[in-house]
């Protein structure tokens, strides 16, 4: 076909939009992000979330104080000790409440595992989001059921605990359990190791993640951001530190932080902070008294808390998770409201992900690890 000379035609363009979930393995979870793009530019993200609502809060108020900390298990289901931590802490504060020493230990050694649990599994998703597929996964399960078989031998479960009781803990350590712990500390720094040989310094790795999603340290104040997400902006924010808990003021350990808040930073910290785990849990190995009561004295079988308002927060492995209760007298609480770490992470998923491509919006998203459970709850 002849075109006429001169002949000009003008072409509109419009941003397309792309869903990316709800069901979708780079999403981690039930969530979508609708991605409005410019060819491969992402110009505009609407995160939509919702989709794992179970009624976590008002649940818990149904429920008297021991059973509502098995809702603390299924809302960040890969940090469930730091979650009942957390939950038990507001109810020993309302109630007046001293956990014995030892109980003390104990919990801190669960939740350092855990801590480290949660971050393997986020190092080896991540790994496959970058491409790494098969070996970071690996890598990163393989630590991550290491520590599983302790908790399971100690809790009888391998996902739902329903180990911390308010006052302390449930029950005893099994016979050996801390020696098993102290041997596998050498077998978790191996496999940090082996994550800094496969990742850290891999080009491919680099070139995913450095200068992507950059997010700087107001910024990330003013949305809210916390744990390694902050960290990550080179603010040394621990709770940790910031607001001293349980056995904390007495141990050694220091606080990762990044310098560039991009995804490598991410992945820094967090790899980081593990190691800073296996030096506190190993502090916690040698302090921890041998024998004494794992619970407060004069604990009732059925627990009723004194008319007020409480609110606790501890260090969680995606930041800080809070739990505001509300007693009006008897044994269940008459509000419990969870504040997420994960929903106030995601807060800053657009800013992060406007400008950048859509290969690399799927890292910025795995960055944030989110537990799609603990931002519906």
């Amino acid at each position: 076909m002849v075109l006429e000379q001169g002949f000009d035609q003008e072409y509109e363009t419009v941003d397309l939009n792309i869903n990316m979930g709800p069901q979708h393995p780079s999403t981690h979870g039930v969530f979508r992000m609708v991605l409005a793009v410019d060819g491969e530019l992402v110009v505009d993200v609407e995160p939509v979330i919702g989709y794992m609502h179970r009624g976590g809060e008002k649940l818990s108020e149904t429920l008297d104080y021991r059973q509502g900390i098995g809702i603390q298990d299924r809302t960040d289901y890969l940090g469930q000790f730091n979650c009942e931590q957390t939950y038990c802490m507001a109810a020993e504060k309302l109630g007046g409440f001293d956990v014995p020493e030892r109980a003390e230990w104990i919990r801190t050694i669960c939740v350092e595992l855990n801590r480290m649990a949660s971050h393997f599994m986020f190092i080896g998703a991540y790994g496959t989001d970058a491409g790494f597929i098969g070996t970071a996964f690996i890598y990163g399960f393989r630590e991550r059921e290491r520590i599983q078989d302790l908790f399971e031998e100690l809790t009888g479960e391998r996902l739902m605990y329903s180990y911390f009781r308010v006052g302390g803990v449930a029950w005893e350590l099994p016979n050996g359990w801390t020696a098993k712990v102290s041997n596998l500390l050498k077998e978790l720094r191996q496999g940090v190791a082996d994550f800094k040989g496969l990742l850290s310094e891999n080009e491919v790795f680099l070139a995913r993640t450095r200068n992507v999603g950059v997010i700087s340290a107001e910024r990330a104040i003013d949305y809210g951001l916390s744990g390694p997400m902050l960290r990550a902006c080179g603010v040394p924010w621990d709770l940790r530190r910031e607001e001293p808990y349980s056995v904390y003021p007495r141990l050694e350990f220091e606080i990762p932080v990044g310098e560039y808040g991009d995804c490598y930073d991410r992945y820094t910290v967090r790899l980081r902070e593990i190691e800073q785990s296996i030096r506190i849990v190993a502090q916690c190995l040698e302090m921890m008294p041998s024998s004494g009561p794992i619970m407060a004295v004069n604990m009732p079988r059925m627990l009723r808390l004194p008319v007020g308002e409480v609110y606790a927060r501890t260090e969680n492995p995606r930041g800080e998770y809070g739990i505001y209760l509300v007693s009006k007298g008897g044994n269940k609480p008459y509000r419990l409201r969870m504040r997420s770490a994960c929903f106030a992470n995601l807060s800053a998923l657009r800013e992060m992900t406007i400008g950048e491509y859509i290969a690399d919006a799927v890292m910025i998203l795995g960055s944030t690890d989110i537990v799609l459970c603990e931002v519906d709850r």
